[in-house]
């Protein structure tokens, strides 16, 4: 909009001076004054003048703005979803709006894992001083104790925080898109550097529970964190995860130097979900030999998690359920070589 202004602003301007230009020396000195009072003007500072005080409400109410049951945002009043452009030629402002929007959101997930979900919030680094810096995790009551599952999701990099996929799809679509709140929820009914943070989570928390079937869901930037952690724990990652879900994940073997067993590992247990037009669960050719790749059914990155959403759970069914039937046979055996002892 800015440029469109300029063009507006500057158009009358340069068919007077065409028009100067007509006229003798003085005519044309007035021409060249003109050129350099126009080479001062600051345009981003002209439109700051007339822009707003960039003073937003800290509440969703205060923007009028609020989740139906559908979890989609519409405008209190009007009914309307949410409209970026709520100012016309103000697009820096109209930004502001939509971060500070954002960051209401954030605050807005965060009650939903720990009201709705259930969840605790988990300061971390455990042994951190009051001035050192800290992070947290959000995880359910019996993480560490119930022995049967335990899954982790991981979110990308950029704005997004714990519980969401992608901010714009919880604004723009609803929050069963844009956040982990489905994920977590079918879970719950089946009862530093991002790297650095993954592995900090692994030891402390993670490998102290008593899961014996533990699930990662990680997403863009979250996959190479996974990555990364198995590269740094590979045995104790092999001994207790049964099957990772990968959504468009940037990770790469190769710049990453996983090793052989980990390739093999990872081609036996995970899964890539990769943004593509073609239709839901397409196997998609990998330059890369680790995990397959298959479609997620959109060619969007940020609704990878979304789509392939009832896929990752049967992939998850089916994996729990090979791990059991691999390890009844060896137990049958064993049980037979014991009665034949006794007898």
């Amino acid at each position: 909009m800015s440029i469109c202004l300029s063009s507006l602003i500057l158009l009358p301007i340069w068919i007077s001076m065409a028009q100067i230009q007509q006229g003798g020396p003085d005519e044309k000195e007035k021409t060249t004054a003109l050129k350099d009072l126009l080479s001062r003007i600051d345009l981003d500072e002209l439109m700051k003048k007339d822009e707003p005080p960039l003073d937003f409400p800290d509440t969703l109410e205060g923007f009028e703005y609020a989740f139906n049951e559908k979890g989609q945002l519409r405008h209190i009043k009007t009914g309307e979803p949410f409209v970026f452009n709520y100012r016309e030629d103000l697009h820096r402002w109209n930004q502001k709006r939509y971060e500070a929007l954002g960051e209401i959101i954030t605050k807005y997930v965060y009650e939903l894992l720990e009201k709705d979900c259930n969840l605790k919030k988990i300061s971390i680094p455990v042994d951190a001083t009051e001035s050192e810096p800290k992070s947290f995790i959000f995880m359910s009551e019996d993480a560490l104790t119930n022995p049967q599952k335990l899954m982790v999701l991981i979110h990308g990099s950029g704005v997004v925080r714990a519980g969401q996929w992608a901010r714009r799809l919880i604004i723009n679509e609803d929050l069963d898109s844009g956040t982990q709140i489905p994920f977590i929820k079918r879970a719950m009914d089946e009862n530093g550097s991002p790297e650095e943070h993954a592995i900090y989570v692994w030891d402390h928390f993670i490998a102290q529970s008593a899961a014996e079937n533990v699930f990662f869901v990680a997403h863009s930037y979250g996959g190479l964190a996974f990555v990364e952690l198995m590269i740094q724990r590979e045995a104790d990652v092999k001994s207790k995860v049964t099957a990772v879900a990968l959504t468009d994940s940037v990770h790469n073997v190769w710049h990453q130097e996983a090793g052989k067993t980990i390739r093999e590992w990872m081609r036996e247990n995970c899964c890539n979900w990769v943004s593509s037009s073609e239709p839901l669960d397409t196997s998609v050719e990998s330059m890369l030999p680790d995990c397959p790749r298959v479609s997620a059914g959109t060619d969007r990155h940020e609704l990878t998690s979304w789509k392939s959403f009832p896929s990752i759970f049967k992939f998850f069914t089916e994996a729990s359920e090979a791990k059991t039937s691999s390890l009844k046979p060896a137990l049958t055996r064993r049980s037979h070589r014991i009665k034949h002892e006794e007898l």
